[in-house]
């Protein structure tokens, strides 16, 4: 006879790209029956972890309001400018910037400390973001597993020249859009980057932000930070990514890559799609899918550009478009849009809308889990890089001929846009390649691989009575 295992702790910044992989895997635990299930995350999201609840519950733990100073969704419009404009570095310098709060991070983190004292923890899931929950996890000495929606190498490259490293020497540096091999001048910038990136933390300004979080680290009794501390100290990292996706490199045995992650399709019922957004996929004959995450924030004069791909396109290809409500105001009037566009401001599922077959190619911003999930599904792609990560995803599209990516992100020339849709859709290779990928992605196990990986962990083997 055993005692029932302790609960596992999930935790998750808000951010859709972060959470919604833990909720996929969440839910797969809660169908499968497993008990004392917890979830914390910042109060709106409250709605999406009740949801999970099936052969066994999963209790939702609030970490309170969303700090909009940590949230991109929340960002004001100045520095929404500042995170993506088009020097990547200066781009990645801003959100170091506004996202590095150590005053934040310490109120979340002892939030956190009363969930984790009420639950008791055998094993944290952590999204590879949410750093105050590494801490509490390595301070209380609870085991974790890390949770990385991104490529590999995101969490494995160093940003400082002298740092840890699990990438090669020369390997692009995150948030850089490098290609691999590089050219020497590829390599210079590569270099630069990182020299660049010690030189803010050596800046005044930054310093004092460095003396901040070195009192609160004391203040709550918590080592100072290391670089790789959140990946050696983990029992295990969840990458959402395939060896297929990234430059070679020799990945860590801890490091288990399982493709997407996507909970059991069709996620949508037919019956509550008011929209009939499925049935109008079901009677067309070639559509082309532009959405562009949550974070994306376009212009009129974009929403115009984009209004204009889709009438260039009139009478070879439908174009369904997931606009957000709030956004919608900036539309021509409706009698002037094309016949062929057909704009959602919520579709039933994403990844319904990928899975169905009439949709040929996905227009995104690039990010982790949207990229991941287009190929999952075979679809080729057309990339407007938006931030950070998504930039070093659309190059490795481009160089393992899945995707192509618009030559000025930060404008939307349609003209460039309809290029490069005609050449993904009328050059086979891309969908081939796509298709290629999708299946290693399929085959290395997704939601029910991570399942199984956590419950074969030390930290959840039943106890003798």
């Amino acid at each position: 006879m055993s005692t029932a295992q302790r609960p596992i702790l999930f935790v998750s910044l808000p951010e859709s790209g972060l959470l919604n992989p833990l909720l996929v895997l969440a839910g797969e635990l809660a169908r499968r029956g497993v008990p004392d299930l917890w979830f914390a995350t910042d109060e709106p999201r409250r709605a999406d972890v009740q949801r999970l609840a099936a052969a066994s519950a999963v209790e939702f733990a609030s970490l309170g309001e969303v700090f909009s100073e940590l949230s991109a969704v929340s960002w004001t419009d100045e520095v929404y400018r500042e995170v993506t404009q088009s020097s990547r570095f200066k781009a990645h310098r801003a959100v170091i910037r506004q996202s590095y709060r150590p005053d934040l991070q310490a109120e979340k983190y002892r939030r956190l400390e009363t969930v984790a004292d009420k639950c008791e923890p055998a094993l944290m899931v952590i999204d590879c973001v949410a750093g105050y929950a590494v801490d509490l996890a390595i301070a209380r000495g609870i085991p974790y597993v890390l949770s990385v929606p991104f490529l590999p190498s995101n969490v494995l490259t160093s940003h400082s020249p002298f740092g840890p490293s699990y990438t090669p020497k020369g390997f692009p540096v995150p948030h850089s859009g490098l290609p691999f091999p590089m050219s020497p001048a590829q390599r210079l910038t590569n270099r630069l980057f990182k020299l660049r990136t010690l030189a803010l933390f050596l800046n005044p300004a930054m310093g004092k932000v460095l003396s901040e979080d070195a009192r609160i680290r004391k203040e709550l009794g918590l080592p100072s930070p290391s670089p790789m501390t959140r990946i050696d100290r983990a029992e295990m990292v969840l990458c959402n990514s395939v060896p297929e996706l990234d430059y070679r490199f020799d990945i860590p045995a801890k490091v288990k890559l399982l493709g997407a992650m996507v909970p059991p399709l069709p996620k949508a019922d037919r019956a509550e799609d008011d929209g009939g957004v499925l049935d109008w996929l079901d009677a067309q004959s070639s559509v082309v899918y532009m959405g562009f995450g949550t974070i994306t924030r376009l212009t009129r004069e974009q929403v115009a550009a984009l209004v204009e791909v889709a009438r260039r396109l009139e009478g070879r290809h439908q174009v369904l478009w997931k606009l957000p409500v709030e956004q919608q105001h900036l539309l021509p009037p409706r009698e002037e849009l094309p016949g062929n566009l057909r704009i959602e401001g919520w579709v039933p599922s994403q990844l319904d809308v990928l899975a169905h077959p009439k949709v040929e190619v996905f227009f995104t911003h690039g990010g982790g889990n949207g990229f991941h999930e287009g190929v999952y599904f075979g679809k080729p792609l057309v990339v407007r890089p938006l931030w950070v990560d998504c930039f070093d995803q659309a190059v490795r599209g481009r160089d393992f001929g899945i995707s192509l990516t618009l030559d000025r992100p930060q404008e939307v020339d349609p003209a460039d846009v309809v290029d490069k849709l005609t050449r993904v859709l009328g050059d086979p290779s891309f969908r081939r390649n796509a298709e290629r990928i999708g299946e290693a992605q399929r085959a290395a196990g997704g939601r029910t691989a991570a399942a199984d990986l956590l419950l074969g962990l030390p930290a959840l083997a039943a106890t003798p009575a």
